[in-house]
């Protein structure tokens, strides 16, 4: 919630609409409706991209009702996240949140997509991930991957600190407004 408050906080604060950046988030419950409900109860704009599945998933009533979208299939629903994002803040999760979270860092690591800031929230949840990646990815004879690739995403434990990297990389990159 603190996170799509301080997004929509920003927004407040920026003239052109060319500078805003929304909530969007797999529009759902938990932490899904968390982002959803910061966004809406401070006056952003709130998007859900839904999947229909056949347990669990529903939309929550923080969406903003003309952006609530639907999708029968998980890779239409990634083209939307991925084509629009300018940051992707990635809070713990399931397999879904894997699978979104590393498609889009391979998708920027091979150049397929522009480069934007993704942050993972949560030390104690991501640790070990990160561990691994460093350790078993990141071995000199493998070369899955180049020391390099662990700039493209950062941990924290806060939504101020992943406002800050957002703001950090727009700042650094495209010289854009701070948050």
């Amino acid at each position: 919630r603190e996170f799509g408050a301080l997004v929509a906080a920003y927004n407040l604060t920026q003239q052109q609409n060319s500078n805003k950046l929304h909530i969007c988030t797999g529009g759902g419950p938990g932490i899904m409706e968390a982002g959803n409900k910061g966004a809406h109860r401070g006056g952003g704009t709130s998007v859900g991209l839904n999947i229909e599945l056949p347990f669990e998933q529903h939309y929550n009533p923080y969406i903003d009702k003309d952006k609530n979208l639907n999708f029968d299939y998980f890779f239409v629903r990634k083209v939307m996240f991925v084509r629009y994002s300018q940051g992707f803040v990635v809070l713990p999760g399931g397999f879904g949140t894997l699978d979104e979270f590393f498609e889009a860092l391979t998708l920027i690591q091979t150049n397929k997509i522009g480069r934007f800031p993704i942050v993972l929230v949560g030390k104690d949840y991501w640790g070990g991930l990160v561990d691994w990646i460093k350790t078993r990815l990141l071995q000199d004879d493998l070369h899955y991957i180049s020391e390099s690739d662990l700039d493209l995403f950062c941990v924290v434990d806060t939504a101020t600190e992943a406002v800050k990297v957002i703001d950090e990389f727009y700042s650094k990159y495209l010289l854009s407004p701070n948050f």
